[in-house]
């Protein structure tokens, strides 16, 4: 198991145990990625419900709503979890932008990245940056979901979680002209940081983890890329 704090490890491990259950009985297995089906069910609404502020969360619960599908599929598919070092985050930008994505199971795993080596603006003020600690990640042919969670940290309640979902991009390329994953933040070269500037370069890269351990991921509850 990964070490702690992870999301599901914050906010899922007791839900998990209780209700996932019931979301599970109360669908076939092919509707598990149709969220609309999932939406309809009375213990995905009772989750959502008991996991949503007091004060509500206006734009935010289509978030909400993403971050709980995929801590579902990622605890019906056996809670696999890769942590990814520095070594293997290299490995995964050197990664070429192009080329044919293998076709796979379905499946679902969450994929833990170095710490606060990757940084980017989840939220819309771009002044707001925050390092990506890791995605939830739900693979089913050539569509990938992937629930990527920003700042964790131990002083704080909770975290940022942004989705992005589909085929691979085409050709991603920033407006620049900089390299993909280039740092942008002052210093970052020196630091040896990543930077994500926007939505196509997040999902780039949950592809790009993918491509990288979604073969194995099969074979391991647990996968580490020092």
């Amino acid at each position: 198991m990964l070490e702690v704090p992870t999301p599901y490890a914050m906010v899922f491990e007791e839900v998990a145990e209780e209700r996932f259950p019931l979301i599970q009985r109360s669908l076939g297995e092919s509707q598990y990625f149709d969220r609309d089906a999932l939406l309809l069910q009375r213990p995905m609404v009772e989750v959502l419900h008991d996991l949503r502020p007091e004060e509500g969360l206006g734009s935010g619960m289509e978030e909400l709503v993403a971050l709980v599908h995929l801590a579902f599929l990622y605890w019906h598919y056996g809670k696999r979890s890769v942590r990814c070092g520095e070594g293997g985050l290299a490995e995964v930008v050197a990664i070429s932008p192009s080329g044919p994505v293998p076709n796979r199971p379905e499946t679902a795993y969450y994929v833990q990245l170095p710490g606060r080596r990757i940084w980017g603006s989840p939220a819309a003020d771009e002044d707001d940056i925050e390092p990506l600690d890791g995605c939830f990640m739900a693979r089913t042919r050539d569509h990938l979901l992937a629930v990527a969670v920003f700042g964790i940290h131990p002083q704080r309640d909770g975290f940022t979680v942004v989705e992005v979902a589909g085929p691979r991009p085409s050709s991603p390329s920033r407006v620049d002209g900089t390299p993909l994953f280039a740092p942008v933040l002052e210093g970052g070269v020196r630091a040896g940081l990543f930077s994500l500037t926007d939505m196509e370069e997040l999902h780039e890269l949950a592809w790009r983890l993918d491509l990288l351990v979604g073969d194995r991921i099969y074979a391991a509850d647990r996968l580490e890329f020092a």
